[in-house]
């Protein structure tokens, strides 16, 4: 069995010696490190990427939600602080748990139950691009809410000038992030850029219709339509032709 590895980011260092002493009893959870601050747990994220994130809330100059925001690469989070009030907004952001200090070792065993498990990488040739995986999630913020998302989960992708509008399940959420920018960590063979200003999901296309000049109109699973330019519908029949 493969190890569930962890990153505690506490600004208090009594408390981050407490949550390893509690996680020390579980020899199948390997803690890679620690962080005193949301920058610092930033920079250990991208270079560790540990699979699960034991996160304080309230710290100094960014708050754990705030460093949620900032990140490109997604653990899943158990929150642990010492606040009850949070509680609603963590589990709108999809936390597997929320702790609050002082952490039990009873409710502790029963949050890391929660934890997917890791599973072993196919070892292949390298790709040149990191695309997200289908199951691997993103944290969306928009204004006051929050959601982690599954890339996979998401049915299209809209440009509205600097910002971009991302369409999943009943949620429309507008993000800082140009509609280039995204389409660079989309992993091609499950996003297809449509036209100049949406990108569709393909496991969403319910049906398509010849459009005039040569374009196409897919119609996505909830009903949504989107136009592919002549371009585009061009490179989508060759693309997908047999």
């Amino acid at each position: 069995m493969l190890q569930t590895t962890a990153l505690i980011v506490d600004d208090e260092r009594l408390a981050r010696n407490a949550l390893r002493r509690l996680l020390s009893a579980h020899p199948t959870l390997s803690v890679l490190g620690e962080a005193a601050h949301a920058d610092e747990a930033k920079e250990a994220i991208e270079k560790l990427r540990p699979n699960v994130l034991f996160l304080d809330i309230q710290m100094p100059v960014k708050s754990g939600f705030e460093l949620l925001a900032e990140l490109d690469f997604m653990p899943h989070v158990i929150f642990t602080t010492a606040f009850d009030q949070y509680a609603l907004r963590a589990f709108e952001v999809s936390a597997l748990d929320y702790l609050v200090k002082p952490i039990e070792p009873e409710r502790l065993a029963e949050a890391l139950k929660r934890v997917p498990q890791p599973q072993a990488e196919v070892l292949t040739e390298k790709p040149t691009i990191d695309y997200l995986k289908a199951d691997e999630q993103v944290f969306v913020k928009d204004g006051e809410r929050c959601w982690f998302v599954r890339i996979g989960d998401v049915r299209l992708i809209e440009s509205e000038g600097n910002y971009t509008r991302l369409y999943f399940d009943r949620e429309r959420p507008l993000i800082l992030r140009s509609l280039n920018q995204l389409e660079e960590r989309l992993d091609p063979a499950m996003f297809f850029r449509a036209n100049r200003s949406q990108i569709l999901n393909l496991r969403y296309i319910r049906k398509l219709d010849t459009w005039a000049n040569g374009m196409l109109l897919a119609e996505l699973t909830d009903g949504q339509r989107v136009e592919l330019s002549r371009r585009r519908a061009q490179d989508f029949r060759e693309r997908m032709s047999l």
